[in-house]
Formats: structure tokens, C-alpha cells, sequence
């Protein structure tokens, strides 16, 4: 079993910024790809940033240069840095993790979400 545990969210004023974290545990062989995705009302759930394995990155447009994304592989983490934050990144906040619990098969774990609020 995999649990993904996503935190961090909260309530900031436009132009601040705050900092998700993802904590991935449990039976873990690799974790491939992660990232963090988002959700408003009324809208389908979009992808914010991802990371390989390796470290290469990959950003939503309105995310680039205001979102980093970083992982730290021995502690089976991933972070998404947010910064000049808009009302419009108010969202819930998800982590997915790409996870092999053998070497042959890989499953997407989705943490359980974290608001975000920007106010005006």
C-alpha cells in the first residue's frame, strides 16, 4: 500500500507565496514521475508542474516563473513553491506520484488535496 500526503495550503494575500509539500511512504520499489495538479470549481483538475525521476521539469504555462517544483528522492518528497500568487491559483492543490512497489508495474497514488486561497 502507498499513501500520498499532500500539505501546506492555506489562506495569502495577492502577491505572497507559500510552499506544498507531498510526502509519498509505504511500499515503495521507485517513484517515477511526480507532480502537482490543481482543481476550481467547475473546472477539470490541471496539471500546475512535473518532475522526472531525474529531475527535469515541466510547467503550466501561467505556472513558469512564478511555481519551482523540486523533489528530494531520499526522502520520497516533492514541493511546489509558489510565489506572486493571484486570486486565480486559488484551487485545491493536488500531489500525484508515479509509484513502483515491484520492479514491473507502475500506479498513480493522488494525495487527498490542499486549499490554496489567494485573496484580492
Amino acid at each position: 500500500q502507498v499513501h500520498v500526503v499532500d500539505t501546506g495550503g492555506g489562506v495569502v494575500q495577492r502577491g505572497g507565496s507559500l510552499r506544498l509539500s507531498c510526502e509519498v511512504s509505504g511500499d515503495i520499489f521507485k517513484i517515477n514521475d511526480m507532480a502537482w495538479y490543481r482543481r476550481t470549481p467547475g473546472k477539470q483538475r490541471e496539471l500546475v508542474a512535473g518532475i522526472t525521476s531525474g529531475g527535469l521539469e515541466k510547467y503550466e504555462d501561467a505556472a513558469k516563473g512564478r511555481f519551482t517544483i523540486s523533489r528530494d528522492n531520499a526522502k520520497n518528497m516533492v514541493y511546489l513553491q509558489m510565489m506572486r500568487l493571484t486570486p486565480e491559483d486559488t484551487a485545491v492543490y493536488f500531489c500525484k506520484a508515479d509509484v513502483q512497489s515491484g520492479p514491473n508495474y507502475e500506479f498513480e497514488y493522488w494525495g487527498r488535496g490542499t486549499q490554496v486561497t489567494v485573496s484580492p
